[in-house]
Parts: structure tokens; C-alpha cells; sequence
């Protein structure tokens, strides 16, 4: 490794990409993650949700951010998944599992049981937030299938190994939060027949899809939120508890995900901007967006780098993505 890759916990030249692991900080405590170093990610979007810890775990590389800081200090609305997201990527991260609590909608999730959701609804009101796109850069990625399916189905099947009481597919309705729901509130979730409900993995979802990463999540059934009247709504002190009985079990289900993952990201979500920005495409090239000599001689890359916040260049990491990875590379764009 070199001094700059040891000092700035960026990847080794050539290393496979690394595996990211977003949650609590339960998982962090994993038996066997080895060669452990917190690394402070400068991003364009701001500062993620604490430093991440990069280190090493059944053989492969990963990288762990704890998703509402170490003391749990941010809360759902306070979360910058662009920056979380960004950061990540930077690290050379392609895969993500998230662990998340979230509360049941149907009586047969009951407490301690795992959700491995296929679908979103979005219940918030942050969607310009949720993306890397804006101020220049007009794209649609394709989001109906949201979660990475070939890692959904590695995770479920190392927890049903282990028999956990795991449910497969689901629809995880994200709410804005702090507040839990009103019984109202749940109740209509509970009837429209979604599965789970949470505050936090959408915009994970949505923006790593943008950065081309796999993307999963384990919701971790902490509580039944309040729809159910015969059983005790959900409290702080209730998910907490739940969480930390599960906590075990999630690890070992990571442990034996890890080394099943390919070295290779060469999964769908890992081509997902291919076809985000054909529709708009040639108006960006007329309007010089994707010129790569500036005034005074700069190229994008190195004005990314330079950009001291997001108001420089609100997508400066998506550009570097289309630049390297979408069609215009083929159409004279370089």
C-alpha cells in the first residue's frame, strides 16, 4: 500500500472493490474485522454522517459507516445520503448492505424477525436530496427494481442457513420521521398492505443506485409500529432493545455474505447510469456541458477536486461518473 493510500484510507492501486456495510454500531463489532482505521471523506455535498472505518473482513476489503453517527447523534431528516453515498464511492466501495430497524405492518413480522424488502414507497418530502442530479446534469435512472436482487438473494440465503426467521420481498414505505406514525398513519400503511416501515434506506437506495452500487438492506423488525392495538406501540426503548438482540444474528449473516460477493462488480446496478442521461444527452453536448478544457486550462476532474463545497458544483461526482461511464464517451464527448 502506498503512504497516500495508508494516509487517506483510499483503495490500493488494483485492490478488488470494497464492500460497504452501512448501520449501527453493532456491526462494527463484528469477530474478525481486522486492520481497523477511521477515515475523515471530504465530499462535495457536505459532511457524511461521522468518518468511515475501512478494514478488512473474510478476505475482503470493507468499509463501515455508522449511519447516524457513533453515539447515535443524527436523526432520520438530518442524514445526507449524498454525502454518505459519495463517500463511499470514493472509498471504492460497490456493494452496500444496510441494516436498519424499521416496524412491522402485518402480524406475521413479528419482533427480532428479518425483512429483505424488494420495494420503496416514499413518504418523505426530500426527493431533491435523494439524487445526484440538478444543476446542469438531466438524467432519469431507472429505479423499478430498487434493490440490488443478486445481493438480496446472497443475504437471504445465508440467513435462512442460519434459520432466522427471515421473510423474502417486501415493500418498505419510508416515512420522514423523527415522529412515529400517527395510528391513522399506520393503519392506512397497514391496509394498503405494505410490509415494513422506515425513515432512512430510500435515499440510501436511490442515490447509490445513481453511483452505481449494489444496494440491500436488512430491515430488522424492531417493533409493530402502532396499527396493531393489541400489542404496545412503538417506543425508542423497544427498537433499541430489539436491535441489540439481533444484533448477533445480522453480524453472522454478513460474515457469511462477504465472501460469496464477486470480486467483480459487474452486476446490473453496477451499468445503471448507461442509459440515465440518452434522453438529454445531446442538448448537454450542445450546451458544451461535458467540455473537458475550462477557461483556464482546467479539465472536469481536476475543478471537482477543487470545488470547495456543493454551490461550486452541486454534481460534481456525477458528472466524474458520466464522464467515465455513459454512452457520450463513445460520441466525441472526450
Amino acid at each position: 500500500m502506498t503512504k497516500s493510500a495508508r494516509r487517506t484510507g483510499l483503495p490500493r492501486k488494483n485492490s478488488p472493490p470494497r464492500i460497504g456495510l452501512i448501520g449501527g454500531s453493532g456491526l462494527y463489532q463484528i469477530e474478525g474485522f481486522g486492520s481497523q482505521k477511521w477515515v475523515k471523506v471530504k465530499t462535495p455535498f457536505g459532511e457524511p454522517s461521522d468518518e468511515l472505518l475501512t478494514g478488512e473482513l473474510c478476505g475482503r476489503e470493507v468499509v463501515f459507516l455508522p449511519r447516524h453517527a457513533r453515539g447515535h447523534r443524527l436523526l432520520p431528516s438530518e442524514l445526507n445520503h449524498r454525502a454518505n453515498i459519495w463517500a463511499m464511492k470514493r472509498l471504492g466501495v460497490e456493494w452496500i448492505i444496510s441494516v436498519s430497524a424499521v416496524g412491522s405492518l402485518k402480524a406475521k413480522y413479528r419482533p427480532c424477525d428479518i425483512v429483505l424488502p424488494h420495494q420503496f414507497v416514499d413518504r418523505t418530502k426530500r426527493s431533491s436530496e435523494h439524487t445526484f442530479f440538478g444543476r446542469g446534469i438531466v438524467a432519469h435512472i431507472a429505479f423499478a427494481d430498487p434493490i440490488c436482487e443478486e445481493l438480496r438473494l446472497l443475504i437471504l440465503k445465508h440467513a435462512r442457513a442460519l434459520k432466522a426467521r427471515v421473510h423474502d420481498g417486501g415493500t418498505y414505505v419510508n416515512m420522514e420521521g423523527p415522529t412515529f406514525s400517527t395510528r391513522s398513519e399506520s393503519l392506512a400503511n397497514h391496509r394498503a398492505g405494505f410490509d415494513v416501515i422506515g425513515m432512512t434506506n430510500l435515499g440510501e437506495a436511490k442515490c447509490a443506485r445513481e453511483a452505481e452500487i449494489a444496494y440491500a438492506t436488512m430491515a430488522m423488525i424492531t417493533d409493530f409500529d402502532c396499527w396493531k392495538k393489541d400489542e404496545a406501540h412503538v417506543t425508542v426503548e423497544m427498537v433499541l432493545d430489539n436491535l441489540r438482540k439481533n444484533a448477533t444474528q445480522a453480524q453472522e449473516i454478513i460474515r457469511r455474505v462477504i465472501p460469496e460477493i464477486p470480486r467483480d462488480a459487474n452486476w446490473s446496478c453496477h451499468d445503471a447510469l448507461q442509459t440515465a442521461i440518452q434522453g438529454h444527452l445531446q442538448d448537454m453536448i450542445n450546451n458544451d456541458f461535458f467540455s473537458h478544457t475550462g477557461s483556464n486550462g482546467s479539465i472536469p476532474t481536476t475543478r471537482i477536486v477543487a470545488a470547495d463545497t456543493a454551490d461550486d458544483l452541486t454534481a460534481q461526482y456525477v458528472l466524474d461518473l458520466i464522464e467515465v461511464q455513459s454512452p457520450c464517451r463513445n460520441i466525441g464527448c472526450d
